[in-house]
């Protein structure tokens, strides 16, 4: 086995006895303090469906980890429930959740001495707090995905939870009424597991995946699958092979492996917030991958996926095609991937894919090859200029416009937004400012999927929104998130004005205010910041060590 354990440190010796007594009560026998202990770290939660059924699966793992010859026991992390928390205060809570995740795991697993981690999560930040808490600890560790649920049917349509986000809307002008509503909502959403289309919980296990901190073809399969019982049986054992080859977390979490996250994602239109995570994960590691790195690749890796919010089909459709294996291996065959990157098989990412051969399919439009792909660009884009001068992105996958240009509507929170648009106040062809939201500001930047759903639900075809919030990844339409810098430090967004032209160019990478630069630079010198909006508690100790999006919104007590 492994040539040093850390947890012999702790379970040894005569002076360890009380620690190895602890133990001894939960059923730990003598050739057990011998072998390699192992953290279980489960993101578990009955107060909604996504880790509902994590708990017993986790049981899987640790069968698999004694039956390899390792000890094993079990934490909890917490869960944010995003779709619960939309459109309230309790969302400002979802992106803080993450770092509370990966803060709660690296107490866990240092306080108590374990060797090597398996972490099991299923929904939007608990995978990527699990993999940043993987970075920092920087230990043998292993992720396994919980799974997304099954689609819905309604009316002989597969539906999501982003389609009752948008019935709302429809049932705001009156195209729905409410017994439709109540009708969507019995069947949206029909198992346990995450949301079921390429959102951002899906969206960060096929992240895991292509980072290689997963097992291949672990990221699609539905919760209730037979698969997910095989994978966390293999990610059991992996995680021993991981400690006995002493391959750690940042041996795998390498500049190319983000790189090759980053390819993965422009290349299915991914949820946006992963752009988020990916720095984050990025800072916790000590690699410098940045918001230019990402914006580098957006000119080289075509969109070959198209899933729900961007078409109909959801993760279990791709799962029936090949999973995230099959993209890898067009994207490894094209050249676009980083082909030495070592994953938690202990094997290259090219050495993962040797062997892999393309399903005899025909007639299915989930992925296309490179040189035929849905769109010549990339699925996320990264937007520069007067209004971002640090950066901003936007999700076109799941739009088809690329130029807009109308007059700014400026609200200074989202809940004013919401009002609007249900008093019918926004018009065609406006351009929605939404700012206050940002990582300090919001504090937490809440995603917006009730605005955005309202929007699109409401029939108004041309209208773009434009925020230094963020975004559910079941968003769809010309919305623009991230903005940086944020209002709530001056960011030029925080002196734009009703009926200030704005230009969103997405070929040329631009979102500009079409005011003189001297104008923006006198409003700049005459605004003041606003007040937080929590003085106390977890949100107000949030903003006071949060950074910008571009950075990953990550918290750090030093610059």
């Amino acid at each position: 086995m492994a040539r040093y354990l850390r947890s012999r440190t702790r379970y040894h010796g005569v002076l360890n006895a009380p620690q190895r007594a602890f133990l001894r009560s939960i059923g730990f026998k003598d050739e057990d303090f011998s072998k390699p202990y192992i953290a279980i770290a489960v993101a578990w939660s009955e107060a909604g469906p996504c880790n509902y059924h994590t708990l017993k699966l986790s049981e899987y793992i640790k069968d698999a980890i004694v039956s390899a010859g390792g000890s094993s026991t079990a934490f909890p992390t917490m869960v944010i429930y995003d779709n619960i928390a939309m459109g309230s205060e309790g969302m400002r809570y979802s992106l803080v959740s993450r770092e509370l995740i990966a803060d709660s795991i690296e107490a866990q697993f240092n306080a108590h001495y374990y060797d090597a981690l398996v972490a099991l999560g299923s929904c939007d930040k608990t995978t990527p707090g699990m993999l940043m808490a993987m970075a920092r600890l920087n230990v043998p560790s292993i992720y396994v995905y919980g799974g997304s649920a099954e689609p819905g049917f309604y009316r002989g349509e597969k539906v999501t939870i982003e389609s009752i986000h948008t019935a709302i809307g429809a049932y705001l002008r009156g195209a729905l009424s409410k017994e439709d509503i109540e009708e969507l909502e019995r069947v949206v959403h029909p198992t346990v597991g995450a949301c079921a289309g390429m959102f951002t919980a899906n969206t960060m296990a096929s992240i895991a995946e292509a980072l290689g901190m997963s097992l291949p073809g672990s990221s699609t399969p539905a919760a209730t699958s037979m698969k997910r019982i095989h994978y966390a049986i293999e990610s059991g054992r992996a995680v021993l092979n991981l400690l006995e080859t002493g391959i750690k977390a940042r041996d795998i979490l390498t500049y190319s492996a983000f790189r090759n996250a980053a390819t993965v994602l422009l290349a299915i239109g991914g949820s946006t917030n992963a752009i988020l995570h990916l720095l984050a994960i990025a800072y916790e590691a000590k690699v410098k991958f940045t918001l230019s790195d990402i914006e580098e690749l957006t000119g080289k890796v075509p969109l070959i996926a198209r899933l729900s919010p961007a078409s109909e089909y959801v993760m279990t459709d791709l799962d029936s095609i090949g999973g995230i294996p099959l993209i890898m291996k067009k994207l490894l065959e094209a050249g676009l991937l980083e082909k030495e990157a070592i994953t938690v098989t202990g094997k290259t990412i090219e050495e993962n894919l040797k062997d892999y051969r393309f399903p005899n399919i025909i007639n299915q439009n989930i992925v296309r090859d490179i040189g035929n792909p849905f769109k010549k660009y990339s699925g996320i884009i990264v937007l520069r200029g007067s209004l971002a001068p640090r950066g901003a992105v936007v999700k076109v996958a799941a739009t088809e416009k690329l130029v807009f240009r109308g007059p700014a509507r400026v609200f200074n929170s989202e809940e004013e937004a919401f009002k609007a648009i249900e008093s019918n106040s926004i018009e065609e062809g406006d351009v929605v400012i939404i700012r206050y939201e940002g990582p300090k500001g919001g504090p937490g930047m809440p995603e917006m999927l009730r605005v955005t759903s309202a929007i699109v639900g409401s029939g108004l075809n041309n209208v773009a929104l434009v925020t230094d919030g963020r975004f559910s990844g079941a968003t769809k339409g010309l919305m623009i998130g991230h903005v940086a810098p944020e209002a709530f430090v001056g960011g030029p967004i925080a002196v734009v004005e009703d009926y200030d032209e704005i230009l969103i160019d997405i070929p040329s990478r631009k979102l500009d205010i079409l005011v003189p630069e001297q104008e923006i630079s006198e409003r700049l010198k005459r605004w003041r910041p606003i007040e937080p909006r929590y003085r106390e508690g977890l949100l107000s100790k949030y903003a006071s060590l949060v950074s910008q999006a571009d950075e990953g919104a990550v918290t750090r007590t030093h610059s």
